[in-house]
């Protein structure tokens, strides 16, 4: 049985056959016959090429037919696309984070040559250089005092981070025209040559021209950088495993550096040469403009093959240059873009996804502690948190009597954004699942709740309990398709909603039958109680607060909330204990809609009006949770509370901490938030009662051995006692444990550790 034991364990340490083969003919073998198969698979791979390229041709000419010139046009501006698209892929594989200053890194840079050929009128090939080593500086700058500083962070944190440079760069971009004695960027600017070229019915200037030949060029030595340079290799490697590049020695951060330095460079190339054909954007590349054509390439290449990304680069230009073509308006674009991702996001299996990708998880900041329980029911303790308690109640309820109704009005949006807050902290700081989109959620809730009360005459508490859940089935839709596979799609994906349903299903030019029509009324809640005053839907938002509170708390303290916090640190262990993740994302998904479009149903009634709900609201609001606090109800209640008060008290020129530059300042200085400050604060006061009271809480004191012998009582004096002398209201300590177990006055009464004493036996 020995025997046969040994030779199964030998037959199953040897290698397969194929392996030994492998290893018996060398490398050179090896990489030839790689090479042999990759020629086999090559008619393979150009047959789908060819009938994806006719497939593509088809739709095209069946649902926005065009000319050839406005092809031509579409590849050019795809092309461009491609290349902030490759930036965006680069700092992905080299960080696991999604960038979304990718299109702000190249747009400042841009800027200034624009304004250096248009105002001091330096020639084009001078200004052109000058943008970009400018763009590749920029690239150095926001690695080394950013990106650098939230290294060992959460990714979802540097991702995050990466917003609020992107509103820094774009603060940037706004002032720059000023430096010339201009107010908005120029959008056009002379070519740098003149000639011409003529695709029916586009003209093709120098700009245009010089895109067509600036963008193979950048593809071919982007590829050559990656292939053939010590540099490149080094980057590919530490992409596939940063762990694995440190122990080879690769110095990682230099590395990364080079990543962050390239991707501005392609971005500012991209949107110099952009900038003459369309046009500088104005504010923010963050939008429908570049970033989310750029995006929606990248998540179609798996954010890992540049020339799929490419092609779906070119084929999204394509597609928008000739539904403007053919429509006249841009505004399909969006909704065609998100229904792209979705699709992509459905073909994709989950088995595809890289190791380093699905070990990279959106962990937000550290979990709140509770009060200790040795703490917990003290009077000061009990005292003061239930003081707090009620000064904060009684001056919420006392509130409409000491503002006037203007005042009143606003405090009912705070509690309005606080629930969308509690939302967000559900999604992302519990479930881990990262939302840019969650005001078009708010959106579809009150246009529900709109039409039912405009259109059907329904009562508005019904309405608002309806709209709730049809923003939970509408977030559990966008939620399916990003649960395929691992990794950051998630936030992509809402981005592509919330611009499309501001573009578009939220657009009276496409859904006005179904949308709230004229003056939104506020009825009575249940036929009940009328909320005509601003003082009476003050408190209706009031109680609606507080019931967000207590579901999202309840949630929060049953297995569910458990189970939720335990996917998002660790989705295989939790799966190993047979928990469903995918299930319980999507209970989080319709409990985030929900809350939104509750929250949504009752500021719509608020406004009285059907506004707008564009995706900068929905940047706003993720902001708004960050800097209070991702993973805690009293965070997002006080970032609500922060935001607003910056921009309703304080002066204008303190108005920036309530957006992304004030969101990456907080960041910077409190990682976990204003929410972690103030357990900070609280963890304080709850030392001082622990002090003052003698009672050792490890939780709080963790730099304490609790094995020490107190400081006033020495060893010495322990032993001159007999060993059992003890401190006034301590028990015995350690020392004097040891002593009166091994010391006698002969030494016959030592023992051997671990011996127990047959007389103390029972």
């Amino acid at each position: 049985m020995a025997d046969s034991g040994r030779r199964g364990t030998q037959l199953a340490e040897q290698p397969p056959p194929e392996a030994v083969q492998a290893d018996a003919v060398g490398p050179g073998a090896r990489r030839r016959a790689s090479r042999a198969a990759a020629a086999d698979q090559r008619p393979q791979r150009v047959a789908w090429t060819v009938a994806g390229a006719v497939g593509f041709w088809g739709v095209m000419q069946l649902f926005w037919p065009a000319p050839l010139g406005v092809w031509v046009q579409g590849m050019v501006i795809g092309g461009l696309t491609a290349l902030i698209a490759f930036g965006i892929a680069l700092v992905y594989r080299a960080n696991r984070i999604v960038n979304f200053a990718a299109g702000d890194m190249g747009a400042a840079p841009a800027a200034l040559a624009v304004l250096l050929i248009v105002g001091p009128g330096w020639p084009y090939f001078v200004a052109m250089p000058v943008g970009i080593l400018v763009g590749l500086a920029l690239g150095a700058v926001v690695e080394l005092c950013f990106i650098r500083r939230f290294f060992r962070s959460p990714r979802l944190i540097l991702t995050v981070a990466t917003i609020g440079v992107s509103q820094l760069l774009m603060g940037v971009g706004l002032i720059l025209p000023s430096l010339f004695d201009m107010r908005i960027p120029p959008q056009s600017f002379p070519s740098p040559f003149d000639f011409s070229l003529s695709i029916h019915p586009i003209i093709f200037r120098g700009n245009d021209v010089l895109a067509m030949v600036v963008i193979p060029v950048v593809i071919v030595g982007l590829a050559a950088f990656f292939r053939y340079t010590s540099v490149g290799i080094a980057v590919r490697a530490s992409a596939d495993s940063t762990d694995r590049a440190f122990l080879v020695g690769i110095p990682v951060k230099r590395i990364q550096m080079i990543v962050w330095v390239l991707a501005a460079g392609l971005a500012t190339v991209a949107l110099i040469l952009r900038a003459g054909i369309v046009g500088l954007p104005i504010g923010s590349v963050l939008g429908p403009a570049v970033l989310l054509r750029a995006l929606a390439a990248a998540v179609i290449g798996r954010m890992q093959n540049l020339p799929v990304i490419f092609v779906a680069a070119v084929a999204l230009g394509v597609v928008e240059q000739s539904i403007i073509w053919h429509t006249g308006r841009g505004l399909l674009v969006a909704p065609i873009l998100f229904g792209t991702v979705l699709v992509a996001l459905l073909l994709q299996r989950r088995g595809q996804t890289a190791r380093a990708e699905e070990a990279s998880a959106w962990q937000a900041a550290a979990e709140a502690r509770p009060v200790p329980r040795e703490l917990r029911d003290l009077p000061p303790v009990r005292t003061a948190f239930r003081a707090l308690a009620g000064g904060l109640a009684v001056l919420l309820l006392i509130l409409p009597a000491l503002v006037p109704e203007s005042r009143t009005n606003l405090f009912a949006v705070v509690f309005l954004f606080a629930i969308i807050g509690v939302s967000l902290v559900v999604l992302t700081g519990w479930a881990g699942q990262v939302s840019l989109g969650q005001f078009a959620f708010v959106g579809v809730g009150a246009a529900v709740a709109g039409a039912l009360t405009t259109r059907v005459g329904l009562d508005l508490g019904v309405a608002v309990i309806l709209a709730g859940f049809a923003g939970a089935a509408v977030a559990v839709l966008i939620g399916i398709p990003a649960l395929r596979i691992r990794g950051f799609y998630l936030a992509v994906t809402t981005l592509a909603f919330a611009l499309a349903a501001s573009h578009y299903f939220l657009n009276r030019a496409f859904f006005d039958w179904w949308l709230p029509e004229g003056r939104v009324t506020r009825g009575a809640v249940f036929g009940l109680v009328a909320v005509e005053s601003e003082t009476r839907y003050y408190y209706l938002c009031l109680a609606g607060l507080l019931l967000a509170l207590a579901a999202a708390r309840g949630l929060r303290r049953s297995r569910a909330g458990r189970v939720m916090i335990a996917i998002r640190e660790n989705e295989r262990a939790a799966q190993a204990y047979g928990v469903n993740a995918t299930r319980t994302k999507l209970a989080a998904f319709a409990l985030s809609g929900f809350l939104a479009a509750f929250a949504g149903a009752l500021y719509v009634h608020h406004q009285q009006v059907f506004g707008t709900f564009d995706a900068e609201r929905s940047i706003f609001v993720f902001t708004m949770v960050v800097i209070g606090g991702l993973t805690s109800i009293p965070g997002a209640l006080l970032g609500a509370t922060f935001v607003f008060f910056v921009q309703w008290v304080l002066p204008p020129a303190f108005r920036f901490l309530s957006t992304g530059v004030g969101m990456l300042l907080i960041l910077m200085l409190f990682p976990a938030g204003l929410g972690g400050l103030m357990y900070q604060l609280r963890d304080a006061y709850l030392r001082v009662v622990a002090n003052r009271a003698g009672i050792h809480v490890p939780s709080l004191v963790a730099d304490r051995r609790q094995d020490d012998p107190p400081p006033d009582i020495a060893i010495d004096e322990v032993a001159a006692a007999g060993g059992t002398a003890a401190p006034a209201g301590h028990g015995p300590t350690p020392a004097s444990i040891a002593l009166d177990a091994g010391v006698a006055g002969n030494g016959a009464g030592r023992r051997r550790p671990g011996h127990r004493d047959r007389e103390a036996q029972p």
